[in-house]
């Protein structure tokens, strides 16, 4: 359970992205590297398919729109799904290493963002490749290969390493990077 109010915690994610955030799933991901990162509200995550998922989260940022702290716009993708925006007009957080920290993680293609929270989550929660001799790169990639096709897997790579490397935090993103001897 989030510490505090959960929907007040959900809507401090998107104020502190600048005042929006598209997607639930990206919102999810960047609540988990921050709680990995030490900036979190204190959500608990597990492992689900689009990787790591709070339900809390999920429904902190439902009460947060149902109360209108946080408003909520769904439009149709080009390949058919559904996606939120969710915005609020609070949009000036003083700068310090959390806002840093979401907006750099904002910037990251949502599928390669997805797909480096799943990595860090499978190494961090899972012990993928800190208690065994496993990649979890190579791990992420045998569990989504769709969407870590065409490159996709080494840009998340790249994009985590640039987000641990980016804002200095409370607690250091894990190093994934001396995982990059695997073949391709």
């Amino acid at each position: 359970m989030a510490l505090g109010d959960p929907h007040i915690a959900a809507a401090a994610i998107v104020e502190d992205a600048g005042g929006e955030l598209v997607g639930r799933t990206r919102l999810q991901k960047i609540g988990y590297l921050l709680e990995l990162a030490g900036l979190g509200a204190g959500f608990d995550f597990e492992y689900r398919h689009y990787g790591p998922y709070s339900e809390d989260l999920a429904t902190g940022i439902g009460i947060a729109a149902a109360f209108g702290t946080v408003e909520e716009v769904e439009r149709r993708a080009d390949w058919g799904g559904v996606y939120s925006i969710f915005s609020t007009s609070r949009r000036t957080s003083p700068a310090s290493p959390r806002t840093e920290f979401i907006r750099h993680a904002k910037a990251i293609d949502a599928i390669e963002l997805e797909l480096a929270a799943t990595a860090a989550y499978l190494y961090a929660a899972e012990g993928v490749g800190k208690t065994n001799a496993l990649d979890p790169w190579e791990e992420t990639r045998r569990r989504k290969p769709q969407k870590a096709a065409n490159g996709r897997i080494e840009k998340a790579e790249q994009a985590y390493k640039n987000l641990k490397d980016a804002v200095d935090t409370p607690i250091a993103l894990p190093n994934l990077s001396s995982f990059v001897s695997r073949s391709v």
